[in-house]
């Protein structure tokens, strides 16, 4: 009998961008100004409070430079909004062979609700935040100021 070893942590992929949209077909269905763009990936462990988590985290997260052009200042600290998007494809195991596995990838009945927590939390927070679509085919463009990118991990080690 094999044994699966599941990712233990809810993943946000973030990008510090001057702008970012979602089209979906012909219609932009999300979209923001200079703030923070941020692929969601949900695991099967993950759960209503590792979207709190990461909300927390995305809102307080440090990527905006201050007057020395330090990174030292937070969406929440100058008011950045959010495009927050699905991305099942951050749990993409390449180790082997050529095609991912997405095996790590929690199903979208489990998924969708997750990313929507994680929408909730920052709004409830304050947060401007856009979105995308769930399960739709999107076009999602961004100009990435830097760039700044980074992967933020909410969960056990």
């Amino acid at each position: 009998m094999a044994v699966r070893f599941y990712a233990v942590a809810m993943r946000g992929l973030v990008q510090r961008v001057t702008s970012a949209s979602v089209t979906v077909g012909e219609e932009v269905v999300g979209e923001i100004g200079a703030g923070l763009c941020v692929l969601v990936g949900v695991t099967h462990s993950d759960t209503a409070a590792d979207a709190d988590a990461l909300a927390e985290k995305l809102w307080n997260l440090r990527l905006f430079d201050d007057d020395d052009g330090v990174m030292n200042l937070s969406a929440a600290t100058l008011d950045r909004p959010l495009l927050v998007i699905s991305q099942f494809t951050l749990y993409g195991d390449t180790r082997k062979g050529r095609r991912p596995s997405w095996i790590e990838a929690a199903k979208p009945e489990v998924a969708e609700p997750l990313v929507d927590a994680v929408v909730a939390a920052l709004r409830e927070r304050g947060a401007t935040v856009a979105t995308g679509r769930f399960r739709a085919d999107m076009a999602v463009a961004l100009v990435n100021d830097g760039p700044v990118t980074v992967m933020v991990e909410i969960g056990q080690s």
